[in-house]
């Protein structure tokens, strides 16, 4: 076959601060007990912090070198009475954006302004304002959000409801599920574990502490990703106690706190690590300063005869800023999240029993994961001829989700095929499956499939249709699509493969296809051979090429 294109994989692409985090203050008219940076509203602070002008040119600094995606943040950003300016300046300077809010100090204006497309998330910490204002510690916070939420219904706004359960508030969990579900088509739940304070305050990392949940907890409200991926940027390296080098090396984003010191992380506190864009320019930071922090902070012993060495380590979320808010030593291992480690552990290794299987095909291996347990009659009895044990090797990733995410109003990318019952979008590196009826009329979507460039790795997400076929079993597809070869044809089209309408038989040790046309009488030639041959199948073969070629000991006959 001729090569008219050469693939070239690229590695590293140039080091760009391409998505930027800003904390416009500390302080907040809120007291949350897990908080850990925000100031009193009328915190004298407010004087040390950054003024319109400067923000704007450090977001123009910032977009000179390619940034064009800001996390807007605080405490409370809107206490600031230049919010509706800056956030009207920074948008307007972005491809996209999000913004956390508690939700009290939205008006009208702010509504009307917030409709700009981006990700607006908006606290909820109780489904009462008995529980909410206990956590908050600020009488009327509640009904401040719950209005806040109505002014933005009213502007036509989207907007998620981000749940942050912490043990006052845990036994209400279920209830602010539901509460978050009749206010928006998206929420989320926020951090499931909570770290120490900024400042190292001893009784404020005492309440901290005591609203921990429970490690097994946290694992069942944020549970591990077990599908093969690529090394995380602040992963570190074994052998290496350069403790944030790999995060540097792979790091495209950077944080503003309101003060004007910036770093690599909104996590970094020691001011060691942080460099003034207010004296200096954004450039120099980023191109200067970062750079230089690689080899400076090393875990030395410490490190190594605990976190460097441990076998928990790929379970683990310890990171060095977390080793420093609890012990403010970046080397000091985190003992809480010693304990969610080993519960992460064992999800993994139940996990891998109850929800996925594996299965082989053309030197393939299709690993198949799903939120709801997979059992002996999930797939049906054709398919147990393939099943195999984990490979690492040429793997594909599905995993089975069963909700649809919201649909309206997303923005799906370059649509390149519409024929029911598929629309197929790109968008950036991802292609977008979207279910649609042979009923143009039908705007009902049941399925929705997000894959990776080379369809490696595929997120499919069903309605409750096909969360009850699956509960049903006997599925005669592991994507659960109208038939698998919908994927498979796409993933061999990569390696040298494709389908034939074909018979095929191993007679002697020698493969042999009959391929042809309906009728040409491959069936017929299939069934003169049973009993001297083993027949393979007399419909759908797939053939591929090897390295050294296609297989010699396969016979291709065209009838």
């Amino acid at each position: 076959m001729q090569d008219y294109c050469e693939r070239i994989t690229v590695q590293d692409g140039p080091r760009l601060p391409l998505e930027g985090s800003i904390d416009l203050t500390y302080r907040c008219n809120n007291a949350c007990r897990h908080c850990w940076v925000s100031l009193p509203a009328d915190s004298p602070q407010e004087k040390k912090e950054l003024t319109f002008d400067e923000i704007t040119r450090i977001v123009n600094e910032a977009r000179t070198m390619g940034c064009r995606k800001w996390a807007v943040s605080g405490g409370e950003p809107m206490l600031r009475p230049d919010f509706p300016a800056i956030f009207d300046y920074m948008t307007g300077k972005s491809v996209s954006y999000s913004l956390n809010t508690n939700g009290t100090l939205i008006n009208p204006e702010v509504a009307r302004l917030m409709k700009r497309k981006g990700i607006k998330m908006v606290a909820l910490y109780g489904a009462t304002a008995e529980v909410h204002d206990h956590i908050t510690r600020t009488p009327g916070s509640f009904e401040a959000t719950m209005q806040g939420f109505a002014y933005l219904k009213e502007a036509g706004a989207g907007f998620m409801v981000q749940i942050v359960p912490m043990k006052d508030n845990y036994h209400h969990l279920k209830s602010m599920i539901h509460l978050a579900e009749s206010l928006s088509p998206l929420w989320r739940i926020g951090a499931s574990w909570l770290h120490l304070s900024a400042s190292g305050d001893a009784e404020r990392n005492r309440e901290i502490a005591w609203q921990r949940l429970d490690p097994r907890d946290v694992v069942d409200l944020d549970k591990p990703d077990l599908s093969p991926k690529s090394t995380e940027p602040c992963r570190h390296a074994k052998g290496d106690d350069r403790l944030f080098a790999s995060c540097l090396a792979g790091r495209r984003g950077f944080h503003v706190d309101p003060y004007g010191q910036m770093s690599f992380c909104s996590f970094v506190k020691d001011a060691a690590l942080r460099c003034d864009v207010r004296t200096g320019t954004f450039q120099e930071a980023w191109d200067m300063f970062f750079p230089s922090l690689a080899g400076q902070l090393r875990g030395g012993r410490e490190y190594d005869e605990n976190c460097g060495s441990c076998g928990l380590r790929e379970d683990c979320l310890w990171c060095p800023v977390f080793g420093y808010l609890e012990h403010r030593r970046f080397s000091a291992k985190v003992e809480y999240l010693c304990s969610v480690a080993k519960e992460s552990k064992k999800f993994k290794e139940t996990w891998e029993k109850d929800h996925c299987r594996y299965y082989q095909i053309a030197g393939i291996t299709i690993r198949v994961e799903s939120e709801l347990p997979i059992i002996r009659t999930t797939f049906g009895p054709r398919f147990k001829p393939f099943e195999t044990i984990k490979s690492a090797e040429d793997v594909i990733t599905l995993r089975h989700h069963f909700f649809l995410p919201e649909l309206w109003g997303q923005d799906f990318g370059e649509e390149v095929y519409r024929k029911p019952p598929w629309a197929i979008y790109r968008k950036g590196n991802s292609w977008i499956y979207v279910g649609i009826s042979p009923d143009p009329q039908d705007k009902d979507v049941d399925m929705v499939a997000v894959f990776n460039r080379d369809h490696s790795h595929g997120m499919i997400y069903h309605g409750e249709r096909l969360k009850d076929l699956f509960k049903e079993g006997k599925l005669s597809a592991l994507t659960l699509f109208p038939s698998d070869q919908i994927l498979l044809a796409r993933v061999l089209a990569d390696r040298g493969g494709g389908y034939f309408h074909a018979a095929g038989a191993i007679l002697d040790g020698r493969g042999l296809l009959f391929v042809g046309h309906s009728d040409a009488g491959k069936s017929t030639v299939a069934a003169m051979l049973k009993g001297k041959a083993e027949i393979l199948c007399d419909d759908r073969i797939i053939v591929r090429e090897r390295p050294e070629g296609m297989n010699t000991t396969s016979e291709l006959v065209v009838s």
